[in-house]
């Protein structure tokens, strides 16, 4: 098992991450594990876009890369988040 460690927030995302755990029926520390191993770095999500053109058979490019970014860029803003 790892070393328990502290990470500094809000009291209220504390507590915003306390009624998420308790409605799913885990810790604090469960939810935080499972948020950061769900969660891609930009390296991986690169490296996971790269894999899957090569799987369609697509040359990964500079501009293949970009209209990616592109269209997650607008899928995240019609979901309510800010364009990127």
């Amino acid at each position: 098992m790892s070393k328990p460690t502290s990470i500094k927030t809000s009291e209220e995302v504390r507590n915003r991450l306390r009624l998420l755990a308790e409605e799913r029926g885990t810790t604090i520390t469960e939810l935080l594990e499972e948020l950061a191993t769900r969660e891609l770095t930009a390296a991986e999500r690169e490296q996971r876009a790269a894999e899957a053109a090569r799987e369609l058979g697509i040359e990964y490019t500079e501009q293949v890369q970009q209209a990616g970014q592109d269209a997650w860029a607008k899928i995240h803003a019609h979901q309510g988040g800010a364009a990127a």
